[in-house]
């Protein structure tokens, strides 16, 4: 049975191209078929394959969640970014890493995703998906859009707002950070909710359990339409009257991980983050010397 990969590059970055051949060329040694994502790739057109490498930024690796999410494929990161989240490795362990890859040296990392219904006033449905996020937009820039949000059901709070996030652990350092809203770490099963620069005595970020379900209304006589956006990729317009429903997928994206580390050492580095001072494995213990 022939062995494939699917590889997914930036498309403009010179770096990216370099590391794409290089990458090309372990899996030949590894008697591994490539297959090389193009613009016109979707998860339906691509025959069958068993890894996905990625090289690139976190904009790099959403794409390539299009592509592996359904066939339940994970995938490998090499940061050619700026900060990398998603990534796992930095472009000169890539001979090492297509190694490893190919011959099941990793250990398999589950995100969870957020499944996104939205119904327009005409009672058109949509329905999508996000890794990250989904933003909801205003598309008037001199006017706010008028939102009520509801949770399980039952209505929160109205006010009106440049926009609104709804992201999962994954996203919270992502869109939804730069909103303000809390670092969540990937393990927690949540779902995120960011206002953006709202006009409300209560608006601020909330975060719900893995089972409920966050509806954000367009109110009818809001002065802006909306755009809903997931993952910065893929657009659904919402005019004054529509209404969007997230909750969290039974279907998650998955990762290689050649190196588990705790998130808080990912955050450090991605972030730069600084630990002066730290001296660590100090533990008190009940009953034992003072």
């Amino acid at each position: 049975m022939t062995r494939r990969a699917l590889v997914v590059a930036h498309r403009t970055r010179p770096e990216a191209v370099e590391a794409r051949d290089l990458v090309l060329r372990e899996l030949a040694a590894a008697g591994v078929e490539p297959i090389i994502a193009t613009d016109d790739s979707t998860a339906g057109n691509l025959p069958d394959f068993e890894m996905a490498i990625v090289l690139g930024g976190d904009g790099t690796i959403l794409r390539a969640a299009e592509l592996t999410r359904e066939r339940g494929v994970p995938m490998l990161g090499v940061n050619l970014g700026h900060i990398g989240f998603l990534a796992e490795i930095e472009p000169d362990n890539v001979p090492a890493a297509v190694q490893r890859l190919t011959t099941g040296e990793y250990e398999v990392e589950e995100r969870s995703t957020l499944e996104v219904r939205v119904l327009a006033p005409d009672g058109m449905r949509s329905q999508n998906w996000a890794l990250n996020e989904a933003t909801m937009e205003k598309t008037d820039a001199a006017t706010m859009i008028e939102v009520i949000v509801e949770v399980d059901g039952r209505p929160l709070s109205t006010f009106g707002t440049d926009g609104l996030v709804l992201a999962t652990p994954t996203g919270s350092t992502a869109h939804a950070f730069s909103g303000g809203g809390p670092v969540v770490w990937p393990d927690v099963d949540g779902l995120i909710v960011v206002p953006l620069a709202a006009h409300a005595l209560f608006a601020r970020p909330l975060v719900v359990g893995r089972s409920s379900t966050v509806a954000v209304e367009v109110l009818a006589r809001s002065a802006s339409d909306a755009m809903l956006v997931c993952d910065g990729r893929r657009r659904i317009a919402m005019p004054a009257g529509s209404r969007v429903e997230v909750q969290r997928s039974t279907l998650p994206v998955r990762l290689a991980r050649l190196s588990p580390s705790p998130f808080t050492t990912r955050l450090v580095s991605k972030f730069g983050l600084s630990v002066e001072g730290w001296r660590g494995g100090a533990r008190y213990v009940p009953g034992g010397p003072s």
